[in-house]
């Protein structure tokens, strides 16, 4: 059964999803619907696959190796404290990886809290041109570590 994920994953390989930063071997990186948290990305992979479990142990070892190095590079320009991972795979049955910065300016009442708890309704959404340049740089992170495909 075809999922959200699959069909962002399709339109990632012809050029028409506009959150797509960039396609490393295990999938790819694109940013998050809202931007409540700057930064916040996540992993998609290609060819999707329903949990983490179903990939064998090369892939999986790809894309958690992958996923952290993204974690890095979100750290490095965003300035975040620490990176919060969540697959849960509850809502969309498709593997895919939340990648998210987290702040030390965040607001005392969600700062230590999982990030379920902000108001994603009331979030900032995408917004191309203003995402714009952390997307590059995010890419361009991961190309100077060498894995944009």
């Amino acid at each position: 059964m075809p999922t959200l994920i699959h069909e962002r994953v399709r339109k990632c390989q012809v050029g028409e999803y506009p959150k797509a930063i960039c396609r490393l071997s295990s999938g790819w990186v694109v940013l998050g619907d809202v931007q409540f948290l700057r930064g916040y990305s996540l992993l998609l992979p290609d060819p999707v696959v329903p949990h983490l479990n179903a990939m064998d142990a090369e892939a999986r070892k790809r894309f958690l190796t992958e996923m952290s190095v993204v974690g890095d590079v979100i750290l490095e320009v965003t300035g975040a404290v620490r990176i919060n991972y969540e697959m849960l795979g509850n809502v969309e049955p498709a593997l895919h990886a939340h990648i998210f910065p987290r702040f030390e300016d965040e607001a005392d009442e969600l700062r230590l809290k999982p990030v379920w708890l902000y108001d994603w309704d009331n979030a900032p959404a995408f917004d191309a041109s203003r995402d714009r340049d952390i997307m590059l740089a995010i890419a361009e992170g991961l190309d100077r570590r060498g894995l944009v495909v």
